[in-house]
């Protein structure tokens, strides 16, 4: 496996697997690689010919008040996971290999940002496209994985690579799930006993209120109500529980047999942030 810290160096070893007939797959990280992460990279292997994966904590993606110094970086560890997965290359840039001292452009998000994560979190996304943009254009794959726990995400970078023509196949990978349904994220370690205890409700609460829209068309303010309730009761902060239509991901008061929707949550649990999302088709 190609360990690399430089662009010169990546787009090197994708131009060599390409000259040996192979397709490149790409899955892009943050690091503190769990089983979500791990299971993108072998979807991808049922794509691709080959793996390459960054490890890149993208400051840009942070807000002021979020958790950019304390999030989870454990270098030794992802590359060790990494092998095991067959992986053909990790890029590792650093803040300075990725930006120049000053940046003098950036992205407008029109729509696709303006609910879920997009209205909690300002400038989030900017930081998504600015650092996914960047890191298409320097790896050049094939392929590309998202997984669907982050599908606003999803959604924003499919638009972003068909909008600016990378020529990249855009694949949603499965969220994956904890024992007992909690979507595994890098951000659980921030739970403590009793909160990880509390965190598996949330995906509780969000099937069932599935499968009440499923069984009828009221209104969705109505229907969750009492789900809304049951999570505060559970010690959540409810940033949004909401239902939203697909692809372009705007609210929708009522869900209709036949349409596909995306129902959302992103709540507090303590000074952790949880996002879970189920689709509805």
């Amino acid at each position: 496996m190609i360990v690399t810290n430089t662009i010169a160096e990546i787009r090197e070893t994708v131009f060599n697997l390409k000259k040996d007939g192979k397709t490149v797959g790409f899955v892009p990280t943050m690091g503190a690689l769990h089983s979500g992460h791990l299971s993108l990279m072998r979807t991808m292997k049922n794509h691709a010919d080959a793996v390459v994966t960054s490890v890149f904590v993208n400051p840009t993606q942070f807000g002021p008040s979020e958790d950019f110094d304390a999030y989870p970086r454990q270098i030794e560890s992802d590359l060790e996971k990494c092998r095991n997965e067959g992986v053909a290359a990790v890029f590792l840039p650093s803040k300075e290999e990725m930006y120049a001292e000053k940046q003098l452009i950036s992205f407008q998000l029109l729509g696709l940002g303006d609910h879920l994560c997009g209205a909690s979190r300002p400038g989030h996304f900017h930081g998504v496209i600015q650092v996914v943009n960047k890191l298409f254009n320097i790896v050049q794959p094939n392929f590309a994985i998202f997984g669907q726990k982050d599908i606003q995400q999803f959604y924003v970078l499919k638009r972003m690579a068909t909008e600016f023509n990378h020529g990249i196949e855009i694949l949603m990978g499965d969220t994956m799930r904890e024992s007992d349904g909690l979507a595994m994220s890098s951000r659980n370690a921030y739970l403590n006993e009793e909160e990880r205890k509390i965190a598996p409700k949330l995906y509780e609460n969000l099937q069932d209120l599935a499968n009440k829209i499923r069984n009828g068309t009221d209104d969705f303010a109505a229907l969750s109500a009492s789900n809304r309730d049951d999570l505060r009761l559970a010690g959540f902060t409810i940033d949004y529980l909401t239902l939203v239509e697909d692809e372009f991901l705007q609210p929708k008061n009522r869900h209709e047999k036949g349409e596909k929707a995306i129902l959302a949550v992103a709540a507090y649990l303590g000074k952790t942030r949880l996002i879970d999302n189920i689709i509805i088709e």
